[in-house]
């Protein structure tokens, strides 16, 4: 695991599960909160988490590089079972800067312990972790690996070897579908709250 590269706050970790929402919403007639800045703008990818997941020393150091002109932290594990550590250490104190749940994983397939594919089961599974989005990195182009990806629950494959320019825009591409499902969450969360204090003063 490398030492982080930003130590910036991570923001909190929205409810899992459910479909991304759109970064343009207004606040409704029903009490709606107000969109954030942060919705608004683009994302703030300094307070982004990847995780890159590989037991090939030569792809995370080729990935880290491609990668340093995002100011998001890069956290690495050397196989699946690794990945499932951290990423259950970061639930299990509840984030944070230095241990923060991954906002995109980075994820090979041919790995010793664990397999991508069971790896990224597991995290589509978890409902603390089924949000997160899945890139497979993978040097498998068949059709049945492709299918055994997608019925993992990945949610976007990169062939390598990898391309840059490729990897930079997929992988913005997936934070962005992360951080417009959190807002959704954080949303649909206050609309509940302002629901349910309705009817506590009505019944009142």
């Amino acid at each position: 695991m490398t030492t982080p590269r930003s130590t910036a706050p991570m923001p909190a970790t929205g409810p899992a599960g459910g479909a991304a929402g759109s970064p343009g919403g207004t606040a409704t007639s029903g009490g709606a909160a107000p969109v954030s800045a942060a919705a608004k703008d683009d994302m703030d990818l300094s307070r982004c988490t990847i995780l890159i997941v590989d037991d090939n020393a030569q792809n995370v150091e080729l990935l880290q590089a491609y990668l340093e002109s995002l100011p998001c932290r890069i956290v690495t594990a050397a196989d699946g079972v690794q990945a499932m550590r951290i990423i259950e250490s970061a639930l299990s104190t509840g984030g944070g800067p230095d241990n923060a749940v991954p906002d995109l994983i980075l994820l090979d397939i041919m790995m010793p312990k664990m397999s991508g594919f069971e790896v990224c089961r597991r995290i589509k599974e978890d409902p603390a972790t089924r949000a997160i989005p899945v890139m497979m990195v993978t040097a498998l182009n068949e059709l049945g690996d492709i299918e055994r990806g997608v019925e993992s629950g990945t949610d976007d494959f990169l062939t390598k070897p990898v391309n840059k320019l490729e990897l930079i825009t997929r992988a913005k591409s997936l934070l962005r579908l992360r951080h417009y499902k959190r807002e959704l969450d954080r949303h649909i969360a206050y609309e509940h709250d302002v629901e349910q204090s309705r009817g506590s003063d009505q019944s009142a």
